[in-house]
């Protein structure tokens, strides 16, 4: 009779470890990582480099996994953090540039459905995995409703983290390389005084937004309501946000280490000839955001990375931390890339469900 034991996967490479041993093997390869990304002057070099660590660690057969309640706390952490950035002029930017913003979120959700289409129909996915992984946004909807269609989930993830990956890969080298950002900048104070009463206000409104953002379902909510709530009542002088860096760091790893610990050898290998067309569909993305990129300086006249940063698609947290090493305009990034969430999530699923459609699949009753 077969056991639970039978039905487990063979732990190879370091996945024969303690986890403890993985831990620790993790932390030092994230720590090299991202000290040596940070004297190439790569921004967001605190989470490229966990981000690095964890899918190497992941390739060669860890077993770790980050708890769910650190990945929460750091998105939290991260959303209110952000919240500090944003000027109070930032919802009359959005409504003066409403019909140009749409016509952008518009075009990268076109351009990643019709990629995810394209995909389908050629037969290199199964079903409608190709639509659902494709999405630029809500993933956590769109693994639930592929799921639903009958799709491969584990394909759906992981072309959902493969572009976040590409995505913050590509922001962080072109605001090194081709804006010319240093992403060294001034010497970090890693435990400068803190103010106890700030701190503590930062902590609650984290906590308590983030808790909403997870007992309401609303995709990317655990992040997004601390964003949302944290600048309202930021930008109204009710509180004044204080997180100190070396708490900053550790959500930065912690959100690098979620993202990376997800690629694992088996999800590789069942990837197989999937891998390199969505690898080119996700590079064809990228760099239609670029296009789109270049028309925002030329009729608004921002800066280009602050417009590269506003239309990159996808993985809101990770390009939250980019723009925030960065010296850009991150109340404008983060509008467009908020505006572009809200209008995932309320067409997202609907959208992507009416393209599933017309490649013959059904829900599953």
């Amino acid at each position: 009779m077969e056991t639970a034991d039978d039905k487990a996967p063979l732990k190879t490479g370091i996945g024969r470890w303690r986890p403890a041993g993985q831990w620790a093997l993790l932390l030092v390869v994230s720590v090299v990582l991202a000290g040596l990304l940070e004297l190439t002057g790569i921004p967001a070099a605190l989470l490229m480099g966990p981000m690095v660590a964890g899918a190497l660690c992941g390739i060669n057969g860890a077993t770790i996994r980050l708890p769910r309640p650190l990945y929460y706390c750091a998105q939290a952490l991260i959303g209110t953090m952000i919240a500090e950035s944003i000027s109070p002029g930032i919802l009359g930017n959005l409504l003066a540039n409403a019909p140009l913003f749409l016509a952008i979120i518009g075009s990268v959700i076109a351009m990643s459905t019709l990629s995810g289409y394209a995909i389908s129909r050629l037969g290199i996915l199964p079903g409608t995995t190709a639509i659902w992984g494709s999405s630029a946004g809500a993933a956590t909807t769109m693994l639930v409703m592929s799921d639903a269609y009958g799709a491969d989930t584990r394909l759906v993830a992981f072309m959902q983290y493969l572009r976040v990956v590409f995505v913050a890969a590509a922001a962080s080298l072109v605001a090194r390389y081709w804006a010319g950002i240093d992403g060294t900048g001034p010497a970090i104070v890693w435990f400068g005084p803190i103010d106890p009463i700030s701190f503590g206000e930062t902590l609650a409104v984290a906590a308590i937004a983030g808790f909403l953002g997870k007992k309401l379902r609303v995709p990317a909510g655990i992040f997004l309501f601390p964003f949302l709530i944290g600048a309202a009542l930021s930008m109204s002088g009710l509180i004044v946000i204080h997180i100190p860096e070396w708490l900053l760091a550790i959500s930065y790893a912690l959100l690098g280490w979620n993202i990376g610990l997800g690629f694992t050898r088996p999800i590789i290998t069942h990837v197989g000839r999937a891998l390199l067309p969505t690898v080119i569909s996700i590079l064809v993305l990228i760099g239609f955001s670029g296009v789109l990129a270049y028309i925002l300086t030329r009729t608004l006249g921002i800066d280009p990375l602050t417009a590269y940063l506003a239309t990159s698609p996808g993985g809101m947290d990770s390009i939250a931390i980019i723009a925030a090493s960065s010296n850009v305009d991150i109340a404008f990034v983060m509008s467009l890339q908020t505006a572009r969430l809200l209008l995932i999530m309320a067409i997202g699923p609907s959208l992507a469900r009416f393209v599933a459609a017309r490649t013959g699949a059904k829900p599953l009753p």
